[in-house]
């Protein structure tokens, strides 16, 4: 799919907000958005202070968006990580919770609902790699959608069909300038490294693996929504928390389906396979009344309490030493 058959086929709904970093894809989507729908578009730029260049980025973009006629909003962040955090993570949870407080501003004046967002391709390509490397399951391998909810907004992505190629070819073509961000070219980033070193090599072996990488993210994503539905209906059925006896008597493949589920749903839970797979050994070795149930998952714990499954955010206080 080229650039002007995917934005033909986008229709959001307005106003539209275009998250624009001052990078190509940001660009072009701000710029073919604002022709689209001129006077209903607005864009949000997240300044992180990661680098000296924001400052010049944001200037860059506060110049763009006046040619356009298109109100810039900026929010200033500190998106540094923690230790032990991935950088690209704390990065893009920080640009989720700027764009939703600028959309609360914007909601004061028009009922604000859909951003655009910029990702293609190779985008979606690398996010599957990434997901590869990890041991992803499917909901890892389904990558990005093109449309998702969060924090009341829609976001949309109508350009991960198109190959990055693509989208700077009809800039040039236009002669519509846009920023390279340098931290683009740090190799100490993995996504980096895919685009430089792994790419290339796919677009020389396979020539449409954007096509077919997207195909399968595609059928992760159909699967994952099935598994999704099974797991909503075992739980109406063992109940929330669930009921341990109910669940052993499920295979440990379904245990595993539902309990992902529940905690990610019930908790913002998103366990490890290792820890998952400790549960699912203290859960079958829970035969008697008297048999405790305790492990850490994520920033909770898990505890048998009675018949069923107890979450803690916290340990629970222990009891004194007599």
């Amino acid at each position: 799919m080229n650039f002007d058959q995917a934005m033909a086929a986008f229709e959001p709904a307005l106003p539209l907000a275009v998250a624009y970093s001052g990078g190509a894809d940001s660009t072009a989507l701000l710029v073919a958005c604002a022709a689209r729908w001129p006077g209903r578009v607005e864009a949000f730029h997240v300044h992180h202070g990661l680098q000296a260049a924001a400052d010049d980025f944001e200037r860059h973009c506060a110049a763009v968006c006046e040619r356009l006629g298109v109100p810039l909003r900026v929010q200033r962040i500190d998106a540094r990580h923690m230790p032990g955090e991935s950088p690209e993570d704390a990065a893009r949870r920080a640009r989720y919770a700027s764009f939703a407080a600028l959309a609360t501003v914007g909601r004061e004046q028009g009922a604000l609902e859909s951003i655009a967002l910029g990702q293609h391709a190779d985008d979606q390509v690398e996010t599957v790699v990434l997901a590869l490397s990890r041991g992803a399951g499917l909901a890892g391998l389904a990558a990005m959608p093109p449309v998702m909810e969060r924090d009341g907004l829609r976001y949309h992505r109508p350009l991960l069909a198109v190959p990055a190629a693509e989208i700077r070819a009809w800039l040039t073509a236009r002669e519509v300038p846009w920023i390279e961000d340098p931290s683009n070219a740090d190799p100490r980033y993995t996504r980096n490294r895919i685009r430089a070193e792994l790419l290339p090599a796919l677009e020389r072996a396979f020539p449409q693996f954007r096509a077919t990488f997207a195909r399968s993210a595609r059928h992760a994503a159909q699967a994952q929504l099935l598994l999704a539905e099974l797991a909503q209906q075992d739980l109406a059925s063992v109940g929330s928390p669930p009921d341990i006896k109910a669940l052993q008597q499920m295979s440990r493949a379904r245990q595993a389906n539902l309990l992902r589920h529940w905690l990610l749903e019930a908790h913002g839970c998103t366990p490890s396979t290792v820890q998952l797979d400790e549960l699912l050994d203290q859960i079958a070795a829970c035969t008697t009344r008297g048999h405790g149930l305790h492990i850490k998952l994520g920033a909770g714990f898990v505890e048998r309490q009675g018949p069923v499954l107890g979450w803690y955010n916290s340990a629970p206080p222990t009891k004194p030493l007599r």
